[in-house]
């Protein structure tokens, strides 16, 4: 054991203990050790969430019941399921055949710097307890996925287990749900090889332990997979991948070469300025015309001439007021705001800066946009101009997905090697839902499986994965062409162009309104005054009010 600790780099004593001499002694054996395995080493493929991304949303990041590899190994309240972790180390203790489970230990000290450069943060645990903190880990994880296998294959059966109740082979049970998702979790993901060589050791056989694993890894990916109509493959490169994770990733998302683009942060907000000052020259303000035609309305009334009262007369009996021209234009909004405002008081909120420029589905729909569910994933997504039809893959929603959503958008954040497909297919679904209505059109056209309560649950889980502050906007090629061909659609629109063009020559002269509503209260008020020396009820027939009032 004290050999194994010479590995570690970084002394875990206090400040006032460190010995400096070791501390390079260490350094140097650390060095040697890693020359001598380059050639064996793997990549970095278990991440620390970024911190802007946890700061977000940390439940979404934290396991809450079941920890899994050492980031979380040490944390308070984590701790109840080591007798379960303990309870399958037991059982696999007794399913070898002539080993020990301290000789299983012994071949994971063997692969520890194999292990320790899969993870991203530097592990302050020596050799041996890291062996056997995956050796506990990987336990009851095949043990759990056992669930699963057995749907696959029926080599395993249902033996005694001391975590019999979270071995819930209906999947009803919520232990089951929160192991689940907690398994999804990118800090809590555990390298499959070390799966693959539990496996072997266990049944003595490469060929058996990958059989049993291949079959466990995709019952898996059934459960967890949001795209439920895609093909999974079933050969051996499956247990090429690093984790569950990156399997889980794989499937959804298609590869694609290409550069990444990010809009940072600070990008995003002189995007976002730009935009202000932009509404702001124009003056795009349809509450401030409303108050002003109200006001001048209010203090022409109040005059006593012939011919406000001749006014007066005429708009009471034709039925046409100048409230109603107000509540006419007040309707001709800007058109790229949300329409749909009576389906759900959601619907009062703005739209998030992070969102894409593209119409709901609910504007969509009002203008003949079909949308049409597909079998496959992001790559099945297409807009036909022609038949006005938006493809869309059939996409399952329940309590994990949210969780689920975010740890597979902080994986390719913190690993893509190419564009950010799946955030960037996040921000899609972001910006073409934005109510319950939106919600419930997809669902009923068979594109959203909903498993939440209600439509507006979904609503609010997708807009709400648009909270991050680190990365606003991605750039993907491939879904930006079909954003792209959706919003050159909707722009040529006649009803769109109209919209817009009341938009552009009448709000946006706001300030000419302003001016000729002062004129006409200026010579409103200079007849008031002219009516008060002259008899002006000659000349503009009285007899009709006197009519009218009786």
């Amino acid at each position: 054991m004290a050999s194994h600790q010479s590995t570690m780099p970084y002394s875990t004593r206090s400040n006032s203990d460190f010995d400096e001499y070791q501390w390079v002694i260490n350094i140097g054996r650390a060095l040697e050790k890693e020359l001598e395995e380059d050639d064996d080493e793997s990549p970095v493929c278990i991440f620390t969430v970024p911190k802007t991304l946890m700061s977000s949303d940390p439940d979404s990041y934290t396991p809450q019941q079941l920890s899994l590899g050492p980031y979380h190994y040490r944390r308070a309240g984590l701790h109840e399921m080591e007798r379960y972790k303990l309870s399958a180390a037991k059982k696999l203790q007794n399913q070898l055949q002539s080993h020990r489970f301290e000789n299983l230990v012994e071949q994971l000290i063997k692969l520890e710097p194999q292990i320790r450069a899969c993870y991203h943060k530097y592990l302050d645990f020596n050799a041996e307890t890291l062996a056997w903190m995956m050796a506990l880990d990987v336990s009851f994880l095949l043990e759990f996925l056992q669930i699963y296998s057995v749907r696959e294959t029926k080599m395993l059966s249902r033996a005694p287990s001391g975590m019999s109740h979270l071995l819930d082979y209906s999947k009803r049970k919520s232990a089951h749900h929160v192991i689940l998702r907690d398994m999804v979790m990118l800090e809590n993901q555990v390298p499959q090889f070390i799966l693959r060589k539990v496996l072997e050791f266990q049944y003595m056989s490469a060929e058996l332990a990958d059989e049993m694993l291949l079959s466990m890894v995709i019952g898996l990916a059934k459960e967890l997979s949001p795209f439920k109509m895609i093909e999974l493959p079933k050969t051996t490169e499956v247990l090429e991948h690093s984790h569950l994770l990156d399997f889980l990733y794989d499937i959804i998302v298609p590869k694609v070469e290409g550069p990444i683009e990010i809009v940072l942060e600070e990008v995003a907000d002189q995007i976002e300025s730009d935009n202000q000052q932009e509404e702001e020259r124009s003056g795009v303000d349809s509450s401030y015309v409303k108050q002003l035609l109200n006001v001048t309305w209010n203090m022409v009334s109040q005059l006593k001439i012939a011919p406000v009262r001749l006014l007066k007369n005429i708009s009471s009996s034709m039925a046409i007021k100048l409230k109603l021209s107000r509540t006419i234009l007040s309707k001709l909004k800007n058109p790229d705001d949300r329409e749909n405002e009576d389906s759900s008081t959601s619907t009062n909120k703005p739209p998030l800066v992070e969102e894409i420029t593209i119409p709901s589905v609910t504007q969509l729909s009002k203008y003949g946009v079909s949308f049409i569910p597909t079998k496959g994933n992001i790559s099945t997504i297409a807009f036909d101009k022609e038949k006005a039809a938006f493809h869309l893959p059939t996409i399952s929603l329940d309590l994990n997905s949210e969780v689920m959503f975010r740890n597979l958008v902080a994986y390719e954040i913190s690993s893509a090697s190419g564009p950010l497909l799946f955030t960037r297919y996040i921000e899609l679904m972001n910006g073409i839902v934005d109510t319950e209505e939106d919600a419930r059109l997809l669902r009923e056209s068979g594109i959203i499986l909903n498993r939440l309560k209600s439509d507006e649950e979904v609503a609010n889980m997708l807009n709400g994965m648009s909270n991050c502050k680190c990365i606003r906007l991605t750039k993907a090629p491939f879904l930006d062409k079909v954003i792209e061909d959706v919003n050159k659609y909707y722009d040529s629109l006649w009803m769109v162009k109209m919209k817009r063009f009341m938009k552009r020559s009448v709000f946006s002269s706001w300030q000419y309104l302003t001016m000729l509503a002062a004129i006409l209260l200026f010579l409103l008020m200079a007849m008031e005054v002219f009516c008060s020396f002259y008899q002006c009820a000659r000349i503009f027939h009285v007899d009709i009010f006197n009519t009218t009032s009786s």
